[in-house]
């Protein structure tokens, strides 16, 4: 029986390069010259600081741009909000890996909406798709990819 996996993967070694990119183009940038700005990566998070808020908005651009030339979704980033400590803006961003709960239930509840024939498990982080025909799994892949639930996501080990 044809079944496929549907899994949320980020590869951290891209987000690595992404951060590391946007780093060089914060040091050549005229207007961040003589201000304290600095992108750091720590152990799946990117952490941006600046001396103003609009700064740290600037930079998430930058961020952002570094990571869609590396081909990564940038759907998978959750900012947090930026805190303040003294003259420095800090913001937070770490990056959604895995499929959690509730959207693997919202992703089951869409499919058995659309009545496509095929069956839906959950298997810790990642939902398993079964269905006698093939035509339905490519309908369920095409239903995921259209359907914009704010995370991106893959489609491996399909069998025949």
């Amino acid at each position: 029986m044809p079944s496929f996996d549907i899994v949320s993967e980020i590869n951290m070694e891209e987000v690595r390069n992404a951060t590391e990119n946007a780093s060089r183009e914060l040091s050549t940038r005229f207007d961040f010259r003589g201000i304290d700005a600095s992108f750091e990566y720590k152990e799946k998070t990117v952490v941006m600081k600046a001396e103003a808020e609009f700064q740290l908005q600037q930079m998430e651009s930058m961020f952002r741009t570094a990571m869609s030339k590396r081909n990564v979704d940038t759907s998978s980033m959750d900012v947090k909000p930026y805190d303040a400590h003294g003259k420095t803006y800090r913001q937070t961003i770490t990056f959604k890996e895995g499929i959690e709960q509730p959207m693997a239930k919202k992703i089951v509840k869409l499919v058995k909406d659309a009545k496509i024939k095929v069956q839906t498990a959950i298997q810790g982080e990642e939902l398993r798709v079964t269905g006698k025909k093939r035509d339905d799994l490519q309908q369920v892949i095409s239903l995921v990819k259209e359907s914009n639930l704010g995370q991106p996501f893959q489609f491996k080990n399909f069998r025949d």
